[in-house]
C-alpha cells in the first residue's frame, strides 16, 4: 500500500513540474511573440509554414467537413420530417457545423496532421542537438522555432474551420435538395434567417484557441522529448492525445461561457 501511495505522489509531483515547465515555456514564447509581430524576420520565418499548415491540411479538412455534413443531413432529415420541419434542415446542419463540429473537427485534424509533424520535427532537432546548437550560437530557439509555428497555427486554424463549415453546408444542401427534394430557396433562406454573426464569432473564437493550444503543446512536447527514436515517437503520441483532450475541454468551457453571455445580452435564441 505504501508503494502505491508513493507512486501516486511521484506521478502528481511530475505532473505539477510539467505544468510549471509548460507555463514557463508559454511565458518565454509570449515574451518573444509580442515584439516579434512588428518584425519582418518573424513573418519571413512564418510564411514557409503557411504552405505546410494550410495547403497540405486543406484536403483533409474538406473531406472531413463534407462527410460530416452528409451524415448530419441524413440523420436530421428523418427527425425533422416527422415534425414537418424538413425545410429547416439546413439550420441544424449549418449551426452545428459553425458553432461546434467545424472548429472541433478542424482542430482535431490540425492536431493530427500538423501537431504531430511539429512535435516530430522539433523532437528530432532536440535529439540531434540542433536546438542546443542554436542556444550556443546566441539565438533563442523559442524565438527562432516556436514563435513562427505558433503564429502559423493561430492564423490558419480559423481559415481551415471556415472551409470545413462551407464544405459541410454544401454537403447538407446536396442531401436536402438533390436527394430529399427539398426546395433550394427555403433551405438557404432559413439558414440566412437563423445563422447570426454571433454563431460565426463563436466558431472562430474556438478555432483560435484550439490553434494556439495545439501549437504550444506540439512545440513543448518537441522541445522536451526524450532521446532516441522512441522518445520522439512517444512525444508525438502524447502531443496528439493532450491536444485532443484540450480541444474537448476548452470547447466545453468556451461554449458554456459564450452561451451564457449570449443569453445575458440577447436572451434565448430560437432556431425555428
Amino acid at each position: 500500500m505504501l508503494n502505491v501511495f508513493s507512486a501516486i505522489g511521484a506521478r502528481i509531483t511530475l505532473s505539477i513540474g510539467a505544468f510549471g515547465q509548460g507555463a514557463v515555456f508559454c511565458w518565454q514564447m509570449l515574451r518573444w511573440l509580442i515584439p516579434g509581430l512588428l518584425q519582418r524576420r518573424t513573418w519571413a520565418r512564418t510564411m514557409p509554414l503557411f504552405f505546410e499548415i494550410g495547403n497540405r491540411t486543406l484536403p483533409v479538412i474538406l473531406i472531413t467537413g463534407t462527410f460530416v455534413g452528409l451524415v448530419l443531413a441524413i440523420q436530421s432529415f428523418d427527425q425533422l420530417s416527422a415534425a414537418g420541419f424538413e425545410n429547416h434542415m439546413g439550420i441544424l446542419v449549418t449551426v452545428t457545423l459553425v458553432q461546434e463540429l467545424g472548429p472541433v473537427l478542424a482542430g482535431v485534424m490540425l492536431a493530427g496532421r500538423v501537431g504531430g509533424a511539429l512535435t516530430a520535427e522539433l523532437g528530432t532537432m532536440r535529439v540531434t542537438e540542433q536546438i542546443s546548437a542554436l542556444s550556443v550560437m546566441g539565438t533563442d530557439p523559442i524565438r527562432q522555432l516556436v514563435v513562427p509555428r505558433f503564429l502559423a497555427c493561430l492564423l490558419f486554424a480559423p481559415l481551415l474551420t471556415f472551409f470545413c463549415d462551407v464544405a459541410g453546408s454544401l454537403a447538407g444542401w446536396f442531401v436536402a435538395v438533390m436527394l430529399k427534394d427539398i426546395p433550394s430557396g427555403p433551405y438557404w433562406y432559413h439558414i440566412k434567417s437563423a445563422v447570426e454573426s454571433w454563431d460565426v464569432m463563436v466558431g472562430f473564437t474556438k478555432s483560435l484557441v484550439f490553434g494556439g493550444a495545439i501549437a504550444v503543446i506540439a512545440c513543448y512536447k518537441g522541445f522536451h522529448c526524450r532521446t532516441g527514436a522512441e522518445g520522439v515517437g512517444k512525444a508525438c503520441t502524447e502531443s496528439f492525445v493532450i491536444s485532443f483532450i484540450t480541444i474537448l475541454v476548452t470547447d466545453f468551457f468556451i461554449g458554456t461561457f459564450l452561451s451564457g453571455l449570449y443569453r445575458g445580452l440577447y436572451g434565448f435564441k430560437s432556431l425555428i
